[in-house]
Parts: C-alpha cells; structure tokens; sequence
C-alpha cells in the first residue's frame, strides 16, 4: 500500500500566498485503480506531480504502508502521453532505450519490450515509428514506457486525452490487465464515464482539500447508495441546521440536500416533531456525486 500523508503544496500568485494543494491524504493499494478527479485548478495535477517527485511539497510525503520512504524505482509517471516518447525512434527502440536508461540492461530490456508490445496490443507497430503510430497506440506506447521498470505505482495523468475511442477501449483493458498482476494505478482524468468504468475507488479534491477518498461507482446500483433529500417548513431552519451538525451533515437554508440510507431512520427519530414539508428518495448517478463534491450545490 502506497500512502499519501499530509502533502502541502503554496505558491506565490501575484502577491499572494495560494495553497495549491491543502493536507490531503488517502491511499492507494496494490491491485486497485484509484481516479482523482476534481474540476480545472482544484490541484490535482500538482498533487500528482509531487507524488511522482517531480515537485517538491512544502511537507508532508509519501510513504509505504510501514511508513518508510517509498523507494522512487516502484513508482511511475505518465503525465505529457505521447510527447514522452522520441518520434523519430521505433516503439521498440523506445522501449528499450528507456530500458536501458532506467537500469535494466540491454538484453533485459529487449526481452521486457517484447512482453510489453505484445501486452498492450502493439507487436505489429514494434518497427513502427512513434510519430507514424495513431495517438491512441502512441499513448498505449507511452504506458508501456512507464511500464519497463515493472513499477508498483503507476500514475498518469489524463490518460485518455484525445485518445479516439477504440484506442480507448484497449488502453482500459490494458490498464484492468495491470491492476490484475497487482499494479497500483492512480489517474486523473476529466472524463467521468472512464473514471466509473475504471476506478475502484474515487478520491475528489476541492480547492486543494480532498473531499472524499471513498466513492465506489461499481457499488453506485447498490439499494445502500440511496440518499433522501429533506426539506422541513422554514419556521424550523435552526433546528434542522442543529440536527445536520449532530449527524454531520450539509445543510443549505431549510433543506439537508443528502442523507444516506442508511442513517435515515435515526434523523427521522431525531427530528420529531420537526414539521417536515417533503422526504424525497433519490439514487443519484456517479455525475451527481462528482458535482456534490467537486462544487457546491443547492437544494
């Protein structure tokens, strides 16, 4: 298990002090995928670039699950796609040159390069020029690249950017067979249909504050995924604010925008003799809880 404690990231925008990216912390396990999403400017691609090492935190790290420094050779990046690749050089000589440059040898490096075209659907392109190939197989080449090392974290950063939709397809499958050997694999992404169908987990950060690190769309269809939206008569706003403090949860004007099911009966028991204008049962779609979480909403 890889964890991400603490990381605290400012910059300096015209005169002002800009915390880029606020204390998060979550984790990401061997085996699973893991997408971070918020909306433009939330720090996703900093917090991203500092787990990768390639920007320094103010504090906090990243660590293992011994709470040890993670040694940099388990973790890989993709965060540029295709342009980490040398155009004018075949995809197997990529591949082995980027062997080689990480530590493998030359004969190690020939041998994984052919596990990994064949893996990634790309042993019919290995003489291919990389500025010949589409952009999709261009950044299936990429994952391959970042895959040389055999990394035990892989993080990519929009991986599908621009990638046509087969592409698509076979980059998914790729990146589900790494998860399948025990990879772990953090992205970041804009589109939310590949971040249902591909994540395990989903972690969301607002304004540099993660939000939540416990979304799981494959259980979205669950009956325990229900949420009730309570609405009571104005006259009662403070004592519905007092009631969402005690339970923890967001409340705007008369309104608690969201209760889990599974707390419902004990807001309901609480709230007697509140007078309560409407209860409405809602199960909302993985779009709905990325926009609850990534900006505020209102009832």
């Amino acid at each position: 298990m890889f964890q991400i404690k603490n990381i605290v990231k400012h910059y300096n925008r015209t005169g002002k002090n800009v915390k880029a990216v606020d204390d998060i912390s979550f984790n990401v396990h061997a085996g699973e995928i893991l997408a971070f999403l918020g909306l433009n400017g939330a720090g996703k691609t900093t917090a991203i670039k500092i787990i990768a090492g390639l920007i320094k935190a103010d504090s906090g790290g990243l660590l293992t699950s011994e709470d040890e420094k993670v040694d940099r050779n388990s973790i890989s990046a993709l965060l540029e796609g295709h342009r980490n690749l040398y155009s004018r050089m075949t995809a197997k000589e990529n591949l082995v040159y980027f062997g080689v440059l990480r530590g493998l040898g030359l004969k190690a490096s020939k041998q994984r390069a052919e596990e990994l075209l064949t893996f990634f659907g790309l042993d019919d392109k290995a003489n291919e020029f990389a500025q010949k190939l589409s952009r999709g197989m261009q950044q299936r080449l990429a994952v391959s690249v970042a895959m040389m090392q055999k990394p035990k974290l892989l993080l990519l950063d929009e991986p599908t950017l621009g990638v046509d939709y087969d592409n698509t397809q076979l980059l998914v499958e790729s990146l589900q067979k790494l998860k399948a050997e025990g990879v772990a694999i953090l992205f970041t992404t804009h589109e939310l249909a590949i971040a249902e169908r591909l994540a395990d987990r989903v972690a969301i950060i607002r304004e540099g504050k993660l939000v939540t690190d416990k979304i799981q769309p494959k259980s979205l269809q669950s009956e325990a995924s229900y949420e009730y939206k309570l609405v009571v008569e104005r006259s009662e706003k403070k004592s519905i604010q007092e009631l969402a403090s005690l339970y923890s949860l967001d409340v705007e004007d008369n309104c608690v925008p969201s209760i889990n099911q599974s707390l419902l009966p004990k807001v309901l028991s609480a709230i007697n003799p509140i007078n309560i204008v409407s209860l409405t049962k809602k199960q909302p779609s993985f779009e709905q809880i990325f926009i609850k979480h990534a900006r505020s909403t209102s009832c």
